[in-house]
């Protein structure tokens, strides 16, 4: 590993570890799972869009029964226990961080915004907290019904030692999903955040009209307000992954959050040419102070994964995926 990369990890770890810390995830996270929706092909009785909502729901309910678990092992409870594998490790990695950062100089807690509604996070959360001191916020308030509202957010626990002779603040991680949830239910003028998959779960599909149905619906709307504040704050970091911003509200919010000249933006790019995919959709001719995109050939091979449909030294052999992000998080103690 060269002396450029070793910097560039440690400047990243140490802003997770001293910044507001905060993620956006996108579809390629949940990879390999649930494909792209570009993997899939319009088809007479089913469009891509209505497949790839089939294949999230479907995948939901194995992580919701514990089906990837079983002894039958068939592909798509391979890949299932594989991408939960990934999310648990991320999170672990995020909650190590938390553990080491300062919180009388920071909050220990990270926002996660994702644009995805399967139930990953959720699962990987619920593993992890058994072992875990870990407070986790999905914006619901209630006991037996578990109502949405985004007020819930920017809340501080800590834990009071038993003799009342300290008080260290609990690591936090918040869930922000603007698309909705596959676990999340209309009840009359209110969002309900269930524990299993909806029938109807209240979602934005891939429909290319995600913008506007997303400010039409003051739910996701509420969602989008929360990502923007969190920008705005002083001394922030924001590392995007798995995230292309075709989603164009997302995209102008990203670049209104540019002009806070305290906001970090680390942007991960799967293979090399998603730098100028990146840029183009964002309307960027490059990038900016505030705004870096890194791709494999910024980091050492050992580093990155290994495509096995790709042909070695080719852009498509080395990738960068939520795994290496979770390496990147790790500290040198750990490795």
């Amino acid at each position: 590993m060269s002396s450029s990369e070793n910097n560039e990890i440690n400047n990243l770890r140490r802003l997770a570890m001293t910044k507001r810390l905060n993620f956006l995830i996108g579809s390629g996270a949940s990879k390999p799972a649930i494909p792209l929706m570009s993997e899939f092909s319009d088809k007479a009785e089913k469009t891509a869009n209505q497949q790839l909502t089939q294949r999230i729901i479907s995948i939901s309910k194995i992580i919701e029964n514990n089906s990837y678990l079983k002894n039958d092992r068939c592909n798509i409870f391979q890949q299932t226990d594989l991408t939960l594998k990934n999310y648990r490790d991320f999170i672990e990695k995020v909650v190590h961080i938390l553990n080491l950062s300062n919180s009388r100089e920071t909050p220990r807690s990270a926002n996660i915004f994702t644009t995805n509604y399967d139930l990953f996070i959720e699962k990987a959360v619920d593993e992890i907290s058994r072992n875990n001191r870990l407070i986790f916020n999905d914006g619901a308030k209630g006991y037996l019904t578990r109502y949405l509202d985004s007020s819930n957010y920017n809340q501080v626990v800590s834990y009071k030692g038993l003799n009342d002779n300290y008080i260290s603040e609990i690591p936090s991680i918040s869930l922000i999903k603007p698309h909705g949830s596959v676990n999340w239910v209309k009840k009359n003028e209110d969002i309900v955040i269930d524990n299993k998959v909806s029938t109807i779960p209240v979602i934005v599909e891939p429909n290319g009209l995600e913008g506007q149905e997303t400010f039409l619906n003051n739910h996701f709307h509420e969602m989008l307000r929360v990502f923007q504040l969190e920008l705005d704050k002083p001394q922030s970091v924001l590392f995007v992954l798995g995230f292309s911003f075709q989603d164009k509200h997302i995209g102008k919010m990203i670049k209104r959050a540019l002009k806070n000249p305290e906001l970090m933006i680390y942007v991960f790019g799967f293979v090399d040419s998603d730098r100028k995919l990146f840029l183009d959709n964002l309307g960027f001719s490059s990038e900016r102070s505030n705004f870096i995109i890194l791709t494999p050939e910024n980091f050492d091979n050992e580093l990155l994964t290994k495509n096995d449909g790709g042909k070695k030294d080719d852009e498509s052999w080395y990738s960068f995926t939520l795994p290496v992000l979770s390496n990147i998080l790790s500290t040198w103690k750990d490795k």
